[in-house]
């Protein structure tokens, strides 16, 4: 559909009103998207290397824009014109190994091979640790002379290979930082390795009394275990984000001249043809060819009432088939899809860029020199006042072993995933990573009313107003069809003995037909019925027509969304501002106000008022959380200091909103307000940590008051703190 041939209306709902608006802007984004290149990085592992990645690329001629998701360790680059084998090269000379995504690829396959190869690598330095720590109480028992020196020897046979197997992965990430001119966080780790490694040789040849091969494989074992512990935090999204495929439908019935047969939906291409039998999930994006029927939009567009489906109507994977069958044409199916873009979203979740973030990159890009600097002088010092290199180079080790940057490198991204993680457990999804920073300020939450607070799941509102002696007309008729209206009205006719027709027919798109004693009987669409029907009215209708007698209209109310009224229970509770802004008229809604205790509320507003609204109340100073459908809220959305919408409205939600609820409930929304909370507070609590143990720390190890062993003790206790302090968001909110 052309601008143009768009012509703007009014109708009862407003779902259906925006959802064409909504395809036509998804549509306009999808052309002129640039081209993207997505690569592999392997070896990136902290903020740092998102800071050279991201900076390499950009500097390079043709690349308009590139983002790290560290936890799927890639980069989507957007570079028209440019391949992979482009930038593989660009990446190489930045100090980072890169290869291009092979997209058949199991992502959650390639993080289980990571997370296999770090436990092996703890395993082996663990069991190693352990031989020399027993081999080190008898040098610490007072062992002398040859038998010192020979447990020495036989500490260094299992330290050394064990060093420079376990360490690879530091020593690889170093490797390249060195060659392309930089001082990557793994440069110090490596160099405080190669030094403990190396003294521990030269004081056992020289006969010393002291060796720090327990210190090297004991900082090489906790250096993997803080290591393995953000990769199991960063997998609880990837697992979250497994979840998603539950919904997607694996097989579809493909149409190949008169023949029909099923094939995986990973097959299907744009053009095929495919058949979806009635209370089938459509298993791809396509248009209606043939048929008839009703669509439940309510996971991709939460419109409250199934939709009529005729030829040339465009649904979408995830929409439910009510009624009748249909014959579709595959415009897009696989990754392609509407329901694969959702899945997309959680990528999203991990580039965090909020000042905390920001704070972290700009601490790591200084903190590497500022380590070599402070071992270097160190190591002056002690040789300008002793002229002991021995001692010297002892006292380095220790300053480069003690302030290992792993902890500051942890200390947001480890929070960031374990809170986006859990919510999204929680049936929340965060696509700006900036959005937990801000939604820990929300002092004021705005309510859209119909498909946010409301569930689509109709109920009769008066079902006294049928005539007894209609009921089991009516009720035999509801019983005869899926469509939502007809099964509250026969929710509500419960106990009604159903009358015995004749011919009961479903008609899809329309309703259902019947006759009774000679007499026709109707159940269905006003406009099928012949009747006029109030294009105003607020409440959801459906007619009644038994021949010889006026049509009886039937209206029906939304049903609360389940934990609606326990999330505005909540937040009034914390003393949050809670308004409600809709469109509907006053009456229902001020009867919803009403039941959820909200006493701020207004009605008959459209969407630039509903804007207007959310910009006056920020112009007052208030931190507004909007919560809307995401299609008729667009504007009151993007004007919200944070914005959140129900998985209804897909594709506006991906421009305006900075958070999707997924599932139904509405309780996810004042929880995650307490996650924000405690997340800013694990935030700050662990640059506390890494700066307050630094602080501390690092004068001992320069006053030459702890050994290598001691300082590699000291480090891998902070950088575990910190990992821990962020998983403590995996247990209750409080």
């Amino acid at each position: 559909m052309s601008d143009a041939s768009y012509a703007p209306r009014l109708g009862v709902c407003p779902a259906c009103d925006a959802a064409p608006l909504a395809q036509r802007l998804a549509d306009r984004a999808e052309a002129l998207a640039p081209n993207r290149l997505i690569l592999s990085l392997p070896d990136a592992h902290c903020a740092l290397c998102i800071t050279q990645i991201e900076g390499a690329l950009m500097a390079h001629s043709g690349v308009r824009a590139a983002r790290v998701n560290l936890t799927l360790r890639r980069v989507t680059v957007n570079a028209p014109g440019l391949t992979a084998a482009d930038l593989v090269p660009v990446l190489a000379r930045a100090g980072h190994q890169a290869h291009e995504l092979d997209p058949d690829a199991l992502a959650q396959s390639a993080g289980d091979r990571a997370g296999r190869d770090l436990l092996m690598r703890i395993g082996v330095s663990g069991f190693a640790m352990m031989n020399i720590m027993i081999l080190s109480v008898a040098v610490w028992s007072g062992a002398e002379a040859a038998t010192r020196d020979l447990f020495h020897w036989i500490s260094g046979a299992i330290a050394l290979p064990t060093v420079v197997f376990a360490g690879q992965p530091f020593f690889a990430s170093a490797w390249r930082s060195l060659r392309a001119g930089r001082l990557g966080m793994d440069v110090p780790i490596s160099l405080a390795l190669i030094l403990a490694s190396a003294i521990s040789v030269f004081e056992t040849a020289q006969s010393g009394h002291h060796a720090y091969f327990d210190a090297a494989v004991m900082l090489c074992f906790f250096l993997l275990v803080g290591r393995y512990l953000d990769h199991r935090t960063r997998a609880i999204a990837r697992s979250a984000a497994a979840e998603l495929t539950a919904l997607e439908v694996p097989r579809a019935t493909l149409i190949s001249g008169v023949v029909e047969r099923t094939v995986p939906v990973a097959d299907l291409r744009p053009g095929d043809l495919i058949r979806v039998r009635p209370g089938g999930r459509i298993p791809a994006d396509g248009t209606v060819l043939e048929g008839q029927s009703e669509i439940d939009r309510a996971l991709l567009t939460g419109e409250t009432l199934p939709v009529a489906a005729a030829p040339g109507m465009t649904l979408s994977a995830g929409e439910v088939n009510l009624t009748g069958p249909l014959v579709l044409r595959v415009t897009a199916a696989g990754q392609d899809s509407s329901l694969a873009r959702l899945t997309a979203l959680v990528e999203a979740a991990e580039n965090a860029r909020g000042r905390y973030t920001s704070l972290a990159e700009r601490a790591a890009r200084g903190y590497s020199p500022a380590v070599h600097v402070l071992a270097f002088g160190s190591f002056l010092g002690w040789l300008w006042a002793t002229g002991d290199v021995r001692l010297a180079v002892n006292i380095a080790a220790a300053v480069l072993i003690i302030t290992c940057p792993c902890a500051l490198g942890l200390a947001v991204p480890a929070v960031a995933t374990s809170a986006s993680g859990r919510l999204f457990r929680r049936g929340l999804l965060i696509k700006d990573g900036t959005a937990l920073e801000r939604l820990a300020e929300v002092d004021t939450v705005v309510f859209d009313k119909t498909g946010t607070l409301t569930m689509g799941q109709p109920r009769l509102l008066d079902p006294g107003a049928i005539p007894a002696d209609l009921r089991p007309l009516a009720h035999a008729l509801a019983q005869g069809s899926a469509h939502p209206l007809s099964c509250a009205l026969a929710q509500a006719l419960e106990g009604t003995p159903p009358a015995v027709l004749e011919a009961l027919t479903e008609h899809p798109g329309r309703g259902v037909s019947a006759r009774w004693q000679g007499r026709d009987l109707r159940l269905g669409r006003a406009e099928w019925l012949g009747v006029a029907d109030d294009q105003d009215a607020a409440t959801l209708s459906s007619w009644l027509s038994v021949e010889g007698q006026a049509p009886l209209r039937l209206d029906f109310t939304d049903s609360l969304r389940p934990g609606a009224a326990d999330c505005v229970a909540r937040l009034l509770a914390d003393g949050r501002r809670v308004i409600l802004l809709s469109g509907d008229r006053a009456a229902p809604v001020a009867a919803l106000a009403a039941g959820l205790g909200i006493s701020e509320w207004h009605a008959g507003i459209d969407p630039v008022g509903k804007a207007c609204a959310v910009a006056a109340l920020a112009d007052a100073g208030a931190k507004v959380l909007m919560v809307g459908d995401g299609l008729n809220d667009t504007a009151a959305l993007a004007r919200a200091h944070v914005s959140l919408s129900p998985a209804s409205a897909l594709d506006a939600a991906r421009v305006a909103s900075d958070m999707v609820l997924t599932g139904h409930d509405l309780a996810p929304v004042a929880e995650a307000l307490v996650i924000a909370r405690l997340a800013t507070r694990r935030i700050r609590e662990n640059f506390a940590i890494s700066f307050g143990y630094n602080v501390i720390a690092v004068p001992f190890a320069i006053l030459g008051m702890a050994t290598p062993l001691l300082a590699a003790l000291a480090m891998s206790i902070s950088s575990i703190t910190v990992t821990l302090n962020a998983l403590r968001l995996s247990g209750k909110a409080r």
